[in-house]
């Protein structure tokens, strides 16, 4: 644990209460950082933070969030805040404000840990580095509670929390396993932080059959197997649009792959 941390997770209070409570609060939230951002481009902390009690459950995405009138703790609603922020920018450009929130909020144990496990693009080799060691700084407080993830009732660790929101980034960048999640996570950030073009190559061609596996409506897949294709195809990229695949993220590749897939059927 670094020097000067809570033993305890401490979450925003606007996170807490019933759906509709958190739903009102995160709004008002991103409202304020929108506004601030506008006037000198930088965002409030959270006026109150709360500890969570060990062993409590945090919700942590919304598909698993059915008793909405229960109170609990929505980390998911991390994103009504962002919805906000973009909403009082205005129509501005939101990618330099969505970039400088994250940079800043993911200096805290509950930002690390949301930009950690929602996808969202970039899913470079770079930028999910950074997000694992975010993580891995918080990692006792954030070790203290339980967490709902797409899998109603079952109340993971951070352990099974972090395989089942990054398992691929391990597999991809940490495939000989490891003593622990979170010595696999140490590994895996240290590699896709140096990573070269080929290092990044290599590792998405580790983890394009996982994405050939889960995806059954490709109509060309004997082509899309095929490694030489796979090898030929990713060359191609120009560098912004490597970078974007760069990390290996499962999401990422089925979406190369419905391009590829497209593309074979215009021939």
């Amino acid at each position: 644990m670094a020097p000067g941390q809570s033993p305890s997770l401490q979450l925003p209070s606007f996170l807490h209460g019933t759906f509709p409570s958190v739903h009102q609060k995160t709004a008002k939230e991103g409202t304020q950082c929108g506004e601030q951002y506008l006037r000198d481009g930088t965002f409030p902390m959270p006026r109150q933070m709360q500890e969570v009690p060990p062993g409590e459950v945090v919700v942590a995405h919304e598909v698993v969030d059915f008793q909405r009138e229960r109170p609990a703790w929505r980390l998911y609603m991390v994103s009504n805040v962002k919805n906000s922020l973009y909403e009082a920018l205005e129509g501005r450009n939101t990618i330099p404000a969505r970039d400088a929130y994250e940079a800043f909020f993911r200096e805290t144990a509950w930002g690390a840990l949301y930009f950690a496990i929602h996808s969202s693009s970039p899913e470079s080799a770079e930028r999910t580095a950074v997000r694992l060691r975010a993580v891995l700084r918080y990692w006792e407080p954030l070790q203290s509670v339980r967490y709902l993830f797409k899998h109603p009732g079952a109340a993971h660790t951070l352990d099974e929390l972090m395989t089942a929101a990054c398992g691929w980034a391990l597999e991809a960048w940490c495939p000989e396993g490891g003593a622990s999640i979170r010595a696999r996570m140490e590994t895996a950030a240290e590699r896709m932080a140096h990573a070269t073009r080929e290092d990044c190559l290599e590792a998405i061609l580790r983890q394009l059959p996982r994405a050939l596996a889960v995806e059954r409506e490709l109509k060309h897949r004997q082509v899309l197997t095929d490694p030489s294709f796979q090898r030929e195809r990713l060359a191609m990229l120009d560098a912004r649009a490597f970078a974007r695949i760069s990390g290996a993220c499962t999401s990422e590749l089925i979406g190369l792959l419905y391009d590829w897939d497209h593309e074979l059927g215009m021939h």
